[in-house]
């Protein structure tokens, strides 16, 4: 029998669960939380003027001017799921390498389904069987096998 990993996440916690039988219960892999959805805002964040703030601008013509540094603008939030979705995809890749599963279902918020699909290795990419835009992260095994028949029933 072929095994199907199913990943259920959003951007604080994601799970990973195995079935090798359609009529047994999901086995859990993995449980994962990302190390900033515990975390206080004000640990994780600061309100330190940067290097590009208007005051420290190399002219001190009140605008400010990106420096070598510069990124593109992406929030804290943002940056913490990117991460989270690397160390998932990373989980997913390892397991893969391993042979321990040869079908993926990624079921996930559905802003987080997005940074999921653009961190997958292309190695990955082909086995993604399903995917389904809800949170169920907090749902147990059970109730996730039951959503996802009914939306594999809806495809």
């Amino acid at each position: 029998m072929r095994t199907t990993w199913i990943v259920s996440a959003d951007a604080g916690r994601a799970r990973i669960f195995a079935e090798s039988d359609p009529q047994q219960p999901y086995e859990e892999v993995e449980d994962m939380v990302s190390p900033n959805a515990r975390a206080r805002d004000i640990d994780i964040n600061t309100d330190r003027i940067g290097t590009t703030a208007a005051g420290q601008s190399i002219h001190n013509t009140g605008g400010a001017t990106p420096n070598k540094q510069y990124e593109p603008a992406q929030t804290p939030e943002q940056h913490d799921a990117s991460l989270f979705a690397k160390q998932i995809c990373a989980t997913l890749l390892k397991g893969a390498q391993e042979k321990r599963f040869a079908k993926l279902v990624l079921v996930a918020e559905p802003k987080f389904l997005g940074v999921l699909r653009g961190e997958l290795d292309k190695q990955l990419q082909p086995l993604v069987e399903f995917e389904l835009n809800k949170d169920y992260s907090h749902s147990n095994a059970q109730q996730l096998r039951e959503q996802l028949q009914a939306a594999k029933a809806k495809a």
